[in-house]
This record gives C-alpha cells, sequence and structure tokens, in this order.
C-alpha cells in the first residue's frame, strides 16, 4: 500500500511539470509601469542647433550612451543625431544631456539638401539604431511622395548604414513594393520606412511601414484599422528576407471638423524576444493636441511570409499576432507624438526600463517627451 501511495504521488508530481511546462508557452502579457517623465524645453538649443523633431531613440549599455536621431529636413539645420547622456536616479528621471551632434552625410559624403529648397537631395530620418557588433549606426529615411500639379517628388524611402561620424558605408537594398510611383501604388506619403531594431544577437533588422502601402488596402479610419507591413532583413547581406502583414487598429477619434486630418499608424519597433516585437501604434485626429498611443506584443511565430505577395487583399495568409501591453490614455497624462522607444538601463528592483520620446515636429504647440517605463513581465 506504502509502495501504492509513493507511485500515485509521483505520477502526480510528474503530471504537475508535465502541465506546467506545457503552460510557459503561454506567458502572460508582459506590462508596462509608468514611472518618470521629462520635458526638453520647446527653445532648447545644442551646438548651435534646433533640439526638437527627435523621433528615435537608441541605447549604448557600455557606454550609458544615448543616440537620437532628429527627423529635420535639413529646414532647421543640416539633417542630424545627437547622443545624450540620461540621468536616472532611484528611477527617476532628473536630467538628459546632450554629448555631440552629427551631420547625416549623403553617399557622396555632403550633407543632405534642404527640404524647402532642395527637396530631391533632402532626406526625412525617422529611426535609428547602434550596432556594437560593429560599432556602427543604421538608420531610415521615408523619402517622400508629392504628386501634385505644382510639385512632383518621388524620392524612395531608404535603410542606410553609417559609422558614428555620420559617414555614409551602404544601404539596404529594397523591395522593389517600398519604391515611391507616381501612380497610387507603392508607399504613401509620410507612411514608410519608420521604426528599426535588431534582433538580440545583431543578425537580423525588422523595419515598418506606418502605413498600408497602396495595394494592400486602405489606411486606418475610425470604423477600421489598416494592413501595414512588418519587414525583415538580413543584418550581414542587408537583403530583405521576410515581410509579415500587421493589422491597425481604427483611429481613436473622429476629427474635429469631421473630415479633417486623422491618422493611425505604426511610429516605432523594439525587438523583444523571439519573433516578439513591441509595436507602437499612434493615433491622431485633428482638434485634439494629444495623441492616442498604444504598445502591442507583436508575435511573429506563426505570421505568413508575404514577401511575394503583390497584395494583401483577398488573399488567404496568417498576421502577426498582437496582444496590448499599455493604452497610455489610461496614465491620465498628456501624451504627445510618441515616435521611438529603447530598453534602457535596468531600475533599482533589477526589472528593465523602457524609454520613449516623443517628436515636437519643431512646433511650440507640442512636446518633446521623455518618458520612463518598468516592463513587468
Amino acid at each position: 500500500m506504502r509502495k501504492f501511495l509513493i507511485l500515485v504521488v509521483l505520477q502526480a508530481a510528474l503530471l504537475s511539470c508535465s502541465n506546467l511546462k506545457q503552460t510557459t508557452e503561454n506567458k502572460p502579457t508582459p506590462s508596462l509601469k509608468f514611472i518618470s517623465s521629462l520635458e526638453i524645453p520647446f527653445n532648447q538649443t545644442f551646438q548651435d542647433t534646433k533640439v526638437g523633431g527627435l523621433s528615435g531613440i537608441d541605447y549604448d549599455p557600455k557606454q550609458d550612451l544615448y543616440y537620437l536621431i532628429c527627423d529635420d529636413r535639413s529646414v532647421f539645420n543640416d539633417s542630424r543625431f545627437y547622443t545624450a547622456k540620461i540621468r536616472l536616479i532611484e528611477n527617476k528621471l532628473e536630467s538628459i544631456h546632450f554629448q555631440s551632434v552629427t551631420t547625416l552625410k549623403d553617399e557622396t559624403g555632403k550633407s543632405y539638401g534642404n527640404w524647402n529648397t532642395s527637396p530631391t537631395t533632402a532626406c526625412d530620418p525617422e529611426d535609428m539604431r547602434y550596432n556594437p557588433k560593429t560599432n556602427s549606426l543604421v538608420w531610415s529615411s521615408e523619402g517622400a511622395r508629392v504628386v501634385t500639379t505644382a510639385k512632383l517628388v518621388l524620392q524612395n524611402p531608404s535603410l542606410n548604414f553609417m559609422d558614428l561620424k555620420g559617414n555614409f558605408k551602404f544601404k539596404a537594398k529594397l523591395p522593389a513594393n517600398l519604391e515611391i510611383q507616381k501612380e497610387e501604388k507603392g508607399p504613401r506619403n509620410n507612411g514608410t520606412l519608420e521604426g528599426i531594431t535588431f534582433d538580440r544577437k545583431y543578425k537580423k533588422i525588422y523595419t515598418n511601414i506606418e502605413e498600408p502601402l497602396f495595394e494592400d488596402g486602405d489606411q486606418a479610419n475610425t470604423s477600421k484599422g489598416g494592413l501595414i507591413r512588418l519587414y525583415q532583413f538580413n543584418a550581414k547581406t542587408k537583403k530583405n528576407t521576410a515581410q509579415y502583414g500587421y493589422k491597425l487598429e481604427p483611429i481613436a477619434l473622429e476629427p474635429n471638423p469631421k473630415g479633417a486630418f486623422a491618422v493611425n499608424g505604426v511610429s516605432a519597433i523594439q525587438y523583444y524576444d523571439k519573433n516578439q516585437l513591441l509595436v507602437v501604434e499612434r493615433s491622431y485626429s485633428t482638434g485634439t493636441q494629444a495623441c492616442t498611443v498604444k504598445v502591442y506584443l507583436c508575435d511573429l511565430k506563426k505570421a505568413t511570409n508575404v514577401k511575394n505577395y503583390g497584395s494583401l487583399k483577398n488573399q488567404h495568409y496568417e498576421l502577426a499576432s498582437k496582444k496590448l501591453m499599455l493604452n497610455m490614455d489610461d496614465l491620465g497624462i498628456f501624451i504627445d507624438n510618441i515616435e521611438g522607444l529603447t530598453f534602457g538601463p535596468k531600475l533599482a528592483n533589477g526589472h528593465q526600463s523602457i524609454i520613449f520620446i516623443s517628436d515636437n515636429n519643431f512646433s511650440e504647440i507640442q512636446k518633446t517627451q521623455v518618458l520612463v517605463f518598468e516592463l513587468v513581465e
């Protein structure tokens, strides 16, 4: 009888362990807890440049240094990026001290042109990431698609690689569906390459378009979302290896007046874990100064590689899955145009921090915010 009882207990223990092993694949969705924030003044300058338009941020933990790209199209100053030290004391943001400013160089070694006077030689920087394996940087430009009776500008987006001094090294070969066209095919203006992130081993690069390609369907509206693509590149060969469909949420608020400008798109991404990305959806509607910003945990594991799909309409495929981690509307504070995020240093309790930054579009009615969150897993 005793042997029988021991056998039953052992079987129960083994069964319990088996169940535990099965359920670890279905981990609870991590969440983000707001910790602290600070605002960079609108009139702040650094080394004779206007600080603003900060649309991407990345952190180098070994140097305790942040890289911040500016989306100035050489209108206020040359297109550029900054480095900075962000002081976080007892989980509170104390200050941000800019260390350097570096001009972005094109393939000829020159600074990019002024969008207002020479749009074909300008760039539109959106995000940037540091690669410690190569001690270099990669950044994205949205390009431009302006088709009017008065102006025609067709400038392809680009994924650019440079050294720490801003010197151009090479660029990725983009797939054909990212070529800007006069016809309504390919990327929309101001809706192309936006976020960038490396995987943990710096072997893959992920990037995304902000809004749907023309051939993939309509933009998001207040009734329904749109379909965008997430792009995967081989970091060594610089070639596109995969594309995944991702479903945007509808625009959060009806614009005022009705019919005025409103948008929802993916403004930033951050590698999280194998096949998983943090995805920032940023919704803005005319008549409301704040943005609705939601952070999702996106999983690509079961998503179909749609690289060879000419369109995402009327096709059979699996989208990337997504789970809501945070709706910043729930914080009860003003949230502006969040366009960048990065893992920051460990907090006092040992948990991981995540830092977001907003792009003020060089507007005095918008804010450049730095926000710190605790990742709760």
